[in-house]
């Protein structure tokens, strides 16, 4: 369950809230104020070695992600599509294979899965924690096996808003029907479950340092985090065209899909404050819950698992009504998805007969409200108290 320091959050209403404009969604400029002494110099010592393609900062920056989460070694990359893509790719996974995605996600999750040549099979989601549903992923799994036409290959279950999915579950469907799991963490780094940080808790975990994450560079970036070290030199080729270490023979398929040295040495200065802004996306996270449980029906705080608070996001009837009242308001929100996957003309083809009813269902209700670590607790309450006036 989320904790929180309840001395430390003020939950009252009284309508005397402070308003400080402009709130923003995401605030990178807060951010960069605290760091940009530390950013400049670390990209200075890039320019003065001229390392400027797998400079030192690259195994530095893999090293120290790997003490962070305990994992065994990570794999930096271009991107957190690349991510996914090289983690497939070094499993095999290609055409005839079955890959099981949940619906309502963004879409790099699908476009990997066909870039590499394998179907996705999407999954409903569980209502409670917009997350992979692990009852519906065992019906789609138990179709795919029983039509016979694919092999069931793999899930990637994505651990939306920040959320670790229900890893338990869906272990032990993995185990009973051979499939390989690899963990979206796109939106999820530096969220926990059963003790065990996010690109640990999965044998393959994918993440993105796009911007506006929980951990981002100044640019595209991603990492694969291995409890395999086997697993990790075998991404290591594919990302400099599938060659040995020597970087001269190819012995594989590979790409070009290196991180930039200058981007992780942005993130090595981020990576020194990151623990910091979690503890204050999670006192927002507990603010904003205790100034709306009374309001709504907050999503499901699940027992063994914390969030890493990418996005703070809450179900409404009337969610679009309310979003204009908040605009009206100068109060930023956003919707993440406003259609599920199997609903775009991009992945039509793939849409399962009857649908996905909650991924539809959140589709039209879903609301994210702001959230990075510089919000004050005046506007957090000038937020709460403009959507209770608007319900």
């Amino acid at each position: 369950m989320l904790t929180t320091d309840k001395t430390r959050i003020d939950v009252s209403l009284k309508g005397e809230v402070k308003k400080e404009t402009p709130i923003s969604f995401i605030d990178l400029k807060a951010q960069q104020r605290r760091i940009r002494p530390q950013v400049e110099a670390r990209l200075a010592a890039v320019m003065d070695h001229g390392q400027y393609i797998h400079g030192p900062e690259i195994a530095e920056l893999e090293k120290a992600l790997a003490d962070f989460t305990g994992a065994k070694d990570v794999v930096l990359c271009g991107n957190g599509t690349e991510a996914l893509e090289f983690a497939m790719m070094g499993e095999g996974i290609g055409p005839g294979d079955a890959v099981f995605i949940p619906a309502f996600t963004y879409a790099a999750t699908a476009s990997a899965v066909i870039m590499a040549g394998a179907r996705p099979v999407f999954v409903d989601v569980d209502a409670a924690t917009f997350n992979m549903d692990p009852l519906d992923l065992e019906i789609k799994v138990k179709t795919v096996v029983g039509e016979g036409r694919l092999r069931a290959a793999m899930v990637i279950p994505v651990d939306l808003f920040g959320l670790p999915a229900n890893y338990p579950a869906i272990n032990d469907i993995a185990a009973r029907y051979g499939l390989k799991i690899l963990a979206d963490g796109a939106q999820s780094f530096g969220g926990r479950q059963d003790g065990k940080w996010v690109g640990n808790i999965a044998p393959m975990t994918a993440i993105s340092f796009f911007p506006a994450k929980t951990l981002g560079c100044y640019g595209d970036g991603g990492a694969i985090f291995s409890q395999s070290k086997e697993r990790a030199e075998i991404w290591r080729s594919i990302r400099w065209h599938g060659t040995d270490p020597s970087h001269k023979i190819s012995i594989r398929a590979g790409t070009n899909g290196r991180m930039d040295t200058m981007q992780a040495a942005v993130v090595l200065v981020k990576l020194s404050i990151f623990e910091d802004e979690l503890e204050k996306r999670r006192h927002i996270a507990g603010l904003y819950d205790a100034l709306l449980k009374e309001a709504i029906d907050l999503p499901e705080r699940c027992a063994g698992a914390s969030s890493g608070w990418s996005l703070y996001s809450i179900v409404l009837d009337d969610r679009d009504r309310i979003r204009q009242f908040l605009t009206d308001e100068n109060i930023p929100s956003t919707i993440y998805y406003q259609q599920p996957l199997h609903q775009m003309e991009a992945f039509s083809a793939f849409s399962p007969q009857g649908g996905l009813p909650v991924s539809e269902d959140l589709s039209r209700r879903i609301l994210s409200l702001p959230m990075h670590p510089y919000l004050t607790d005046d506007q957090i309450h000038q937020v709460c108290e403009t959507l209770i006036a608007a319900l």
